[in-house]
């Protein structure tokens, strides 16, 4: 034997870890499989980290699929609730309409998109610093350092969430819709595009009106169920109420009978009566149902048949005080 084989076999023999000793342990069966101390002494730990990595993120999964599955059935239920409260309100013939059922599909998939985003960067988040927590990462300093910039954040993005929550809710609740005509306050006019922040109208001139959903304190929508046309027609204290009622009543029956108007009207023509009575004259009031956004074009039509009855029935018109005046030196 050489000298270098003698020192090699004076050596004393390493002894296996403690770990080792154990049986059923991994780090007996990586002993045993690789006969390194270092795999031995770490299987342990090794592989119970990374089966609890696993099933956390197995857990998450399962957790945010089934999340996922209760918002949609949730939303759904919602919508389906307001869209039977709106239909209730609406008449017969409307309860129906294709247009109805698009907005509440596209309303549905609006909300489930979002609340499914934020349940999964939720749950995105916990997993995180579960997984964190497994590799032996101090989590107090993240979690503090992460409470102070939520609460900066807050603050500093309060009109930010107020906007967001009330466009959740005025989406879920069906409050107006694209291609609607509504009334917010500030602005009014056709809805061209709703967001979660921001509401997008067109005003009958034209403009452009980008209204944030948290400053939107009241909604008036002339788009949903049903429309009323009304009517005021200016007559003379001389006028006899009763045959001027008759003559309005009548030709609005007819016109709204022609084809041009006849599919947007809903209900038959109500003269109300009376309306108000001035120094010049008093006002008669017409009504008629109809579908919504079209109450302007049937008023119109209206106004044109009734005037022009008048004017072949004689029927004498209010003039002006100032007028009256002069006409009458």
């Amino acid at each position: 034997m050489t000298p270098l084989q003698d020192a090699v076999d004076a050596l004393p023999l390493a002894e296996p870890p403690a770990c080792a000793a154990q049986a059923g342990s991994w780090c007996a069966r990586f002993y045993e499989w690789t006969n390194n101390d270092f795999l031995a002494s770490s299987a342990d730990v090794v592989v119970n980290g990374t089966i609890k990595i696993v099933l956390i993120i197995v857990v998450a999964f399962v957790a945010r699929h089934l999340l996922h599955r209760a918002i949609t059935r949730v939303v759904e239920g919602a919508s389906n609730g307001g869209l039977s409260k709106v239909l209730g309100r609406a008449p017969r013939r409307i309860r129906t309409t294709p247009l109805i059922s698009q907005r509440r599909i596209q309303r549905t998939r609006t909300i489930g998109s979002v609340l499914r985003s934020i349940t999964s960067a939720v749950i995105l988040l916990i997993a995180a610093v579960m997984i964190l927590a497994e590799f032996g990462v101090a989590l107090g300093p993240i979690l503090a350092s992460a409470g102070i910039v939520g609460v900066a954040v807050g603050f500093g993005a309060q009109n930010l969430v107020r906007d967001f929550l009330s466009g959740m809710f005025m989406l879920l609740e069906d409050q107006y819709g694209v291609g609607d005509i509504v009334d917010l306050g500030e602005a009014s006019g056709t809805v061209e595009a709703v967001g979660l922040r921001i509401t997008t109208i067109r005003d009958v001139q034209g403009t452009v009106w980008y209204v944030r959903n948290g400053e939107i304190l009241r909604v008036g929508n002339k788009s949903q169920g049903y429309a009323v046309a009304v009517v005021d027609l200016p007559l003379a204290h001389s006028a006899d109420m009763a045959e001027v009622s008759e003559l309005a009543g009548r030709v609005a029956a007819e016109r709204v009978g022609q084809e041009d108007i006849a599919e947007d009207v809903l209900e038959d023509p109500e003269v109300l009566g009376v309306e108000k009575v001035t120094a010049e004259g008093a006002t008669l009031r017409l009504t008629v149902k109809v579908n919504p956004g079209k109450q302007w074009a049937v008023q119109r039509a209206l106004n044109a048949a009734i005037t022009d009855a008048f004017d072949d029935e004689g029927v004498p018109r209010p003039v002006p005080l100032g007028l009256g005046g002069r006409l009458g030196t």
